[in-house]
């Protein structure tokens, strides 16, 4: 494996956008590919969408390793995004460009032509990236409110959002936050909690100008400017323990014009906290163990294993897609755990002696140590079981998942951040107990784990790709919404002809975010943190 060399953040904005809205402006968001070989690429991240606005500056930064020994090629993709939907492919296409990271790197600012495909300009459309290594882990913490802001709508009152600006060397103005929560019709706002981190605000310097900027919020995208002031994070960390910082809001039109204006209202920070934000490698190396489960679908709807269009027919050459999906993620995760023994389930079969239906039954046949030594071991179990069991139904999810949980739950009793749970499921995706397993999740999400599902064959995936929250937070049946996005849902048959290494990427790529997010909301540090280098 590589060492990565540091991380990058990579900043980006568009300037003469097509424009592919009837009445309207597009409304922009621009995606980070990778390339993973074989002909495909991977999501790295993406960045914010923002509406109505064919100039956008995009405020969330796109973070990726940057690997000096390797050739890293990027794709950079604008889209006019017009539903709430995750998945791309319904999206018009405004345009991208291929690079490397390399290029963009080693140019201060690297700006190119976005075009549709290779040699077709998208318009007059351009794209610019500039990028800055992280060197610092710490984030700041604000808590801001406004009052007596002007009045800016004609009919109702102004709906404030901030946004904050960092100068760069070149003494031009870098946006780095822009507030997400808009708040309608208020003078008088008092803004959500939000973190920027320490490296993005102010690259470590405490006394770099810091712009910021209250405007009023309009749907067209014409923003209207309330008033701004000028400071820097020295001046900003007063605030706190009980004490505030206040700036006068002004806008330099009116002040030029009237000799008897004042502000347009007062911006207080409440509170402004510096605190280290710690990395998944800090938490892992700090004694993190990560431990893995599996739970392999044995319903009928797979098919009947002795014939060749079944799910869990073994070829010749002594593989199908379950066992595929098994070697490819445990492979990875196996490395994060020291003892090697992973407890494999199966469900949805009828197995000896009584031939009753089980949802939660050890591969290896034995209910009180059902772990099995490497991934190797799940696959010698999973090979000897299958000619021992009738494959059955219904499909229920939630028995295994809960089964992991109850573990999940006593580790984190003990208050530390020892012990994270992945749970991976394989199925042929028709699930049967939909209700229980959203509780589930939502339960599950309150704990150390995260829960991967692979889904195999040919099925209609929907309740899925539901259970996965990237198109909104997923709620249980009585509206409780999750705590975190904890599940991760992958079709294998996209990864059908990929090098075996893509799936895992795919499929292991939310659990280092979820992993910190858990401990982060906790406020649980690594068991042995890092030691701070002094820069």
């Amino acid at each position: 494996m590589a060492g990565c060399v540091s991380r990058v953040e990579l900043s980006v904005s568009c300037r003469s956008l097509l424009d592919r809205d009837l009445g309207s402006s597009s409304d922009p968001l621009c995606v980070l590919l990778q390339d993973v070989g074989g002909g495909r690429w991977a999501e790295l991240d993406r960045t914010e969408r923002i509406k109505n606005c064919q100039n956008p500056e995009f405020c969330k930064k796109l973070v990726v390793d940057y690997y000096f020994e390797k050739v890293q090629k990027l794709k950079f993709g604008v889209y006019d995004i017009d539903n709430k939907s995750f998945d791309l492919n319904d999206d018009d296409y405004l345009g991208g460009i291929e690079c490397t990271l390399g290029q963009v790197v080693s140019s201060s600012v690297f700006t190119r032509p976005l075009e549709l495909k290779q040699g077709k300009p998208a318009g007059k459309g351009t794209i610019t990236i500039s990028a800055e290594e992280i060197k610092d882990t710490r984030v700041v913490y604000f808590e801001i409110e406004a009052r007596n802001l002007d009045k800016k709508d004609f009919l109702g009152k102004s709906d404030p959002f901030l946004e904050f600006y960092k100068q760069s060397d070149a003494g031009t103005w870098q946006l780095v936050y822009r507030s997400e929560v808009v708040i309608k019709n208020n003078l008088n706002p008092c803004w959500r909690k939000f973190s920027i981190p320490l490296q993005t605000f102010c690259g470590g310097d405490f006394n770099k100008p810091i712009k910021v900027q209250c405007a009023d919020h309009d749907s067209d995208g014409s923003h209207d400017l309330i008033g701004a002031f000028e400071t820097n994070l020295t001046q900003l960390q007063k605030a706190g323990d009980g004490s505030s910082v206040e700036f006068e809001c002004i806008h330099p039109e009116k002040k030029r014009k009237k000799k008897s204006y004042k502000n347009s209202g007062i911006i207080r920070i409440k509170s402004c906290k510096i605190e280290t934000a710690y990395s998944f490698l800090d938490y892992v190396m700090g004694g993190c163990q990560i431990n893995f489960t599996v739970g392999v679908d044995f319903t009928g709807s797979n098919g009947d294993p002795r014939s060749p269009d079944s799910l869990h027919y073994i070829s010749p050459d002594g593989i199908n897609e379950y066992l595929i999906a098994i070697w490819s993620v445990g492979s990875v995760v196996q490395d994060y755990d020291t003892d090697k023994l992973f407890p494999a389930f199966g469900f949805g079969a009828q197995v000896p002696p009584s031939w009753q239906v089980s949802h939660e039954f050890a591969l290896n046949f034995n209910p009180t140590n059902p772990y099995c030594q490497g991934i190797q071991g799940i696959v010698d179990a999973y090979r000897q079981i299958l000619p021992q069991i009738r494959l059955y139904g219904p499909t229920n999810f939630s028995p295994i998942i809960n089964h992991v949980a109850r573990f999940a739950a006593h580790s984190a009793q003990q208050g530390t951040a020892s012990q994270y749970f992945i749970l991976l499921i394989i199925t042929d995706g028709e699930i049967t107990d939909l209700d229980q397993t959203r509780q589930a999740i939502v339960n599950a999400s309150k704990l150390p784990m995260s829960i991967i599902i692979v889904g195999v064959g040919a099925a209609d995936f929907k309740a899925m790709e539901f259970l996965d929250g990237d198109n909104g937070v997923l709620k249980s049946p009585t509206g409780e919404p999750a705590a975190r996005d904890i599940v991760q849902f992958v079709p294998f048959q996209q990864f059908k002809n990929a090098p075996r290494e893509a799936l895992s990427q795919m499929v292991l790529a939310e659990v280092p975010k979820q992993l910190v997010s858990y401990y982060k909301w906790q406020g649980w540090p690594p068991v042995k943190p890092p030691e701070i280098k002094k820069m």
